[in-house]
């Protein structure tokens, strides 16, 4: 079950959301260090660890499931978040050159349907970053987070859930070794924290961080859903965002 959007919003805007945050785009940019030719696309709900793309990346756009809802994202300038099924994602195939996932595996009424999608779009060679909260660690534990909600994930769950959808894994990482709580002595030693949790205690990280490469082998993976995409935009706020959005992706994907 999806945690809604404005609830993902305040606990980002809190000081442990921020930590969380900051922690977790170290990890994002220790993958993927230039996004300068590339088209970026986070999924789920991403928009608090993309922006540090923008202005970089060659595209850029926020794809929020319908079950969590939508912001409109970026606050200024061109909208670059949409609402959709993440079943049915509305891009067209190979399009796209890295995409970042959090808050949607877990949450996902279907989670090999949507893999199957993000192998659709991804283009060939092209990367997916998952971020999932570890079944062994405390944050999965505590439904005071996001990261406690859902269904958390092994890294044997995940490897076989990747490989099924012709998406290799390439590295694993972990990251969120803190407990989960919103106190300012304990935040100020978040770093201390992380080196020391990882050497210490590597399997009781808060998330499981996985890159994984699109595979191509002649086929799709079975049960790819049909090519009419539905695109769930809300009523209010958003409703220039899909013209926007194609707008920007016929620029970017022509020829």
């Amino acid at each position: 079950m999806h945690l809604d959007v404005l609830e993902l919003r305040k606990f980002y805007q809190q000081p442990l959301g921020g930590m969380v945050r900051r922690l977790l785009t170290q990890r994002i940019r220790t993958r993927w260090r230039n996004t300068q030719a590339c088209r970026v696309m986070g999924l789920g709900f991403a928009v608090p660890c993309i922006g540090m793309f923008r202005g970089e990346a060659a595209c850029l756009g926020a794809l929020m499931p319908g079950g969590q809802g939508a912001l409109v994202w970026p606050a200024s300038g061109d909208v670059l978040s949409v609402m959709v099924d993440d079943a049915m994602l509305p891009l067209p195939d190979a399009s796209v050159d890295c995409l970042l996932c959090v808050h949607g595996l877990e949450v996902s009424d279907r989670p090999p349907a949507m893999l199957r999608e993000i192998w659709r779009v991804l283009a060939p060679e092209g990367k997916l970053l998952l971020i999932v909260p570890n079944r062994r660690g405390l944050w999965a534990r505590f439904d005071t987070t996001p990261f406690g909600q859902g269904r958390p994930y092994s890294r044997g769950q995940l490897e076989r859930l990747l490989m099924d959808a012709l998406l290799t894994p390439l590295e694993w990482t972990a990251a969120l070794y803190m407990p989960p709580l919103d106190r300012h002595w304990l935040m100020r030693w978040a770093t201390v924290f992380e080196r020391v949790g990882a050497r210490l205690w590597p399997g009781f990280a808060g998330v499981i961080i996985v890159e994984a490469r699109k595979e191509l082998m002649g086929a799709l993976p079975a049960g790819k859903p049909a090519r009419g995409r539905t695109v769930l935009v809300p009523a209010r706020g958003l409703s220039k965002t899909l013209n926007s959005l194609r707008g920007r992706f016929t620029c970017c994907w022509r020829g």
